[in-house]
């Protein structure tokens, strides 16, 4: 797959300032926006008619990234990191526990106390995070329909609802795979 610098940098530039991208991910097409802005994800959780207790999963360019969420790391979580990432491995990771009403990360985890983590192998994609910070990233479909493998099928889905498109050819990659860190023993989520 080759993408443009000019439409990646026309994608940086809609995510820096608020804006919602259909793109290709290191998986499928997702629809992405900024994971550090309520707005935006309230934006997309609508464009999607997704559940509002289904979390969305976050992409970062570098484990680094995840310290801007309170989350709880801790040994075995890191020794995961060495292990599954880059790759097409999401992680549900714990976060620190707060007093109530002081939890600015609600909008993320929806009640669920714990955030899924993935770094994406493409070097291209990491580069786009590093510019734009951490990005919600799911799949570009509306609830209960398939998740598009073309620009064509995005767009018939959301239309004017997203700020752009990034039509990276047919994609038909798969969903990551999803474990849950939270306990010492991982558990699959999602194969």
């Amino acid at each position: 797959m080759r993408l443009s610098t000019k439409d990646i940098n026309r994608a940086v530039a809609t995510l820096a300032t608020g804006g919602i991208v259909v793109m290709p991910t290191d998986t499928v097409y997702g629809i992405l926006g900024s994971a550090l802005d309520p707005k935006v994800v309230a934006r997309i959780y609508r464009l999607r008619h997704r559940n509002p207790k289904k979390p969305m999963i976050v992409l970062i360019a570098n484990p680094m990234d995840i310290r801007r969420f309170e989350i709880t790391l801790n040994a075995h979580v890191q020794q995961a990191f060495r292990k599954y990432w880059p790759g097409k491995v999401s992680m549900v990771l714990p976060m620190k526990h707060r007093e109530v009403g002081k939890d600015k990360f609600k909008y993320l985890h929806r009640g669920s106390k714990s955030i899924a983590f993935r770094m994406p192998r493409p070097l291209w994609l990491r580069r786009l995070l590093r510019e734009t910070g951490p990005l919600v990233a799911p799949s570009a479909n509306p609830k209960g329909k398939p998740a598009a493998k073309t620009i064509r099928e995005a767009r018939r889905s959301f239309g004017a609802g997203v700020d752009y498109y990034l039509d990276g050819g047919r994609r038909a990659g798969k969903p990551s795979l999803i474990i849950d860190l939270q306990e010492k023993i991982p558990v699959v989520l999602r194969k």
